[in-house]
């Protein structure tokens, strides 16, 4: 799965008219293979020893590239910018439970807008994210 995903993700950058690097593809291959939350300090660390010269300003201009483009989403935990893997799989359609200490996600199958189109009446929606921020099981039992 990692491969079909750092590949769709390629794909999706080349559809948007950027070009491919290798750099670009290390950076999405280390939010796949975590799977969770990364602050760009942390992705800063995971590359450090393939791009010793890789700056701050660097993966920051990937990073709000792959947001941009839709290969990443976004959020803010403990005034920190994080940034996770977007489910790129059409169709696909679900929320997260975020770990406010390691960043873990977990997919939320179920969709609460139901409940709010109903309340929202007359309105049009044009997107919407939901998220639950707390402690992981793993996270609670090392305290």
């Amino acid at each position: 799965m990692p491969v079909d995903t750092v590949t769709m993700a390629l794909q999706k950058l080349k559809k948007q008219g950027y070009k491919y690097t290798q750099k670009r593809e290390d950076i999405i291959t280390v939010f796949v293979e975590a799977n969770r939350y990364l602050s760009a300090k942390s992705v800063l660390h995971a590359l450090e020893d393939e791009y010793p010269t890789l700056s701050y300003d660097t993966i920051y201009r990937n990073l709000y590239t792959f947001v941009e483009v839709g290969i990443l989403e976004e959020t803010e935990l403990n005034n920190e910018k994080l940034f996770r893997i977007t489910c790129l799989h059409e169709g696909h359609h679900h929320h997260h439970f975020i770990c406010q200490q390691c960043g873990m996600t977990i997919a939320l199958q179920m969709c609460p807008m139901d409940f709010f189109e109903q309340q929202l009446e007359g309105c049009q929606i044009s997107s919407h994210r939901f998220e639950i921020f707390g402690v992981c099981k793993n996270c609670l039992a090392l305290a």
